[in-house]
């Protein structure tokens, strides 16, 4: 299995302390204009899911479903994360490229 370079950058991210991980510390992070990007896992609650898309919506904040609560969780080294913000604008800029790139892969290769 060839590593995944989207996990990798959010893995760089947290270790540079620019990741809010976790429901309450990423809400925080969105409403206190300090994230960039918002991660939620496909395998979040719809109602997690919800939230996080009305939230990010309103202050258009890019917010992509991506890997699950285990593979999300581990890259930044935690056990599982359902969602994390980036807050940093570079990297922010560069995992949404990443990441719309292989979700342009994704829709591209059904």
């Amino acid at each position: 299995m060839k590593p995944d370079k989207v996990l990798s950058m959010i893995g760089i991210a947290a270790r540079a302390g620019n990741i809010a991980s976790g429901e309450f510390s990423t809400e925080k992070a969105v409403k206190g204009g300090k994230a960039y990007l918002v991660v939620v896992a496909k395998d979040a609650s719809q109602n997690t899911k919800k939230h996080f898309s009305d939230m990010c919506s309103y202050r258009q904040i890019p917010l992509f479903e991506y890997a699950d609560k285990k593979r999300l969780g581990n890259c930044i080294g935690k056990e599982f994360r359902a969602s994390l913000a980036v807050t940093d604008e570079n990297l922010a800029g560069a995992i949404s490229k990443r990441l719309t790139e292989t979700e342009q892969l994704n829709n591209g290769g059904n």
